[in-house]
């Protein structure tokens, strides 16, 4: 029997709190997110606030034309400009890349990566920070698709998926079986990309992420398991974006295929 399984255990968690002397980093990646960013910063603030962590917001624009910059702009007048950073690129140039140009900017110790769209709520951020503590995690990641955490937390409630069509669903579900069928990563929840790195570890995998848009996250869990890191997971309600549009295509779908096969032959 798993010790930290047991109730009593679980009882403790959280029972003698210390003050975190980390800090987190979280890394924005966006394209048309003008409605959206003033939401999920303010969210972001409040979480981080209510649990007095040190934090920021890497904010990596691809050159958005719907004023996107401007809006961080203003937001890091009204937080300031040590926890709304800006680092803008040229174009889209890729989600991998844009975690690695964020990454260049990073001051804390812990990096959050999610998405900008208000798809993944900040309110799960505690709980992986409680997890990765409670077992001294390299990585924590949310997944869609399990009731329970892994290793156990006690307050964790079901994942699960709110505003996708039942074709959005099947191929969810469908890429995630395939990558689990043919992989074997131990991971409930593959093309998720909600997570919390160590931020030495998440330099060494991206490092050796070849990779590019949404084989890029499954691709890192894989490498994470073949180079030993431990990979914890909470389960979140994933919300699809409030504004603006998916930017999942059948050029995505058949590039995740491709990239199953890839990682299958050569990791």
């Amino acid at each position: 029997m798993n010790p930290f399984a047991s109730q009593v255990s679980l009882n403790m968690q959280g029972q003698h709190d210390t003050v975190d002397t980390h800090k987190y980093s979280v890394i924005l990646p966006t394209y048309n997110e003008r409605k959206n960013l003033p939401i999920i910063v303010w969210l972001l603030a409040k979480v981080f606030t209510e649990h007095d962590l040190a934090w920021e917001v890497v904010v990596v624009d691809d050159a958005s034309p719907d004023g996107t910059q401007e809006v961080a702009k203003e937001l890091a007048n009204v937080y300031g400009e040590d926890k709304i950073v800006l680092k803008p690129r040229a174009g889209k140039l890729g989600l991998g890349t844009a975690y690695v140009h964020g990454l260049n900017f990073c001051t804390g110790d812990f990096v959050i990566i999610m998405d900008a769209d208000f798809s993944h709520h900040p309110k799960f951020i505690p709980q992986f920070i409680k997890l990765q503590k409670a077992y001294n995690l390299d990585i924590v990641t949310g997944t869609r698709y399990r009731s329970t955490a892994t290793p156990a937390l006690s307050d964790a409630q079901p994942g699960g998926v709110h505003g996708w069509d039942l074709k959005r669903k099947l191929v969810s579900r469908g890429a995630n079986f395939l990558a689990a069928t043919v992989l074997s990563p131990g991971v409930s929840d593959l093309t998720g990309s909600f997570r919390l790195y160590r931020l030495h570890v998440l330099r060494h995998i991206i490092s050796l992420t070849v990779s590019r848009g949404y084989v890029f996250q499954m691709e890192m869990m894989v490498r994470a398991r073949a180079l030993g890191y431990t990979v914890g997971e909470v389960p979140i309600t994933f919300v699809d974006r409030i504004f603006g549009e998916s930017k999942l295509g059948a050029d995505e779908v058949v590039g995740y295929a491709k990239g199953v096969w890839s990682l299958f032959t050569t990791v």
